[in-house]
């Protein structure tokens, strides 16, 4: 009973420990009302990982070297899933959140590839965590994004620019793959920041 009491503990205070925090640095939500699509691009060309700010090529290096030491095969077979998972997982994460809230309710409809949507929501990433999972106990995973919409024929027009801080990301469960994690994380911020245009849009 005390270790079921304590292993909740840990759960809970990790929950809140790192709380997502969205803040917007420019423009306002105006021109979102009437639109029927959006143009969505994802980038991670600067995106830092872990407390150290690894930049992505010296976490893949370094993460790819220690599960080949343990197993050999292995560090490439995660390097492939690892950049896989950008398509595969994390854009159809943020996608889904975003079209739950805002098709549904709005028909406003957000997907990539959209070139001849007036305007185009960039995704980058700025920071994530992985977070851990060791079965009694883990740790969230946290994702930081730059969230900007620009006119999709002059990407220098900023309409609106929100940062999102620590979106975490966690199951139900135990899930012992990094990215499954990560993309938990995208789903949060694509939920939150559907609730704000919601909020502020309409």
């Amino acid at each position: 009973m005390k270790i079921n009491f304590i292993i909740a503990l840990v759960f809970l205070s990790s929950l809140f420990g790192y709380g997502q925090k969205l803040k917007v640095k420019h423009g306002d939500f105006n021109f979102i009302k009437g639109q029927k699509e959006i143009n969505v691009e994802f980038v991670y060309d600067n995106m830092k990982l872990l407390k150290k700010n690894l930049s992505n090529d010296e976490y893949v290096r370094e993460h790819s070297a220690e599960l080949e030491e343990k197993t050999r095969g292995k560090g490439t077979s995660w390097e492939k899933s690892w950049y896989a998972s950008r398509e595969l997982i994390y854009a159809p994460k943020f996608l889904e959140l975003m079209n739950r809230y805002l098709y549904e309710d709005h028909k406003v409809f957000f997907a990539e590839n959209l070139t001849d949507a007036k305007y185009t929501l960039i995704v980058e990433t700025i920071w994530v965590y992985p977070g851990w999972d060791a079965g009694v106990m883990k740790q969230p995973a946290k994702v930081s994004t730059l969230l900007k919409f620009v006119e999709t024929n002059n990407k220098d027009n900023i309409l609106l620019e929100v940062s999102s801080e620590n979106a975490p990301g966690d199951q139900w469960g135990s899930s012992f793959s990094n990215e499954d994690r990560l993309g938990e994380g995208y789903a949060k911020t694509g939920k939150s920041f559907a609730k704000l245009i919601l909020k502020k849009g309409f």
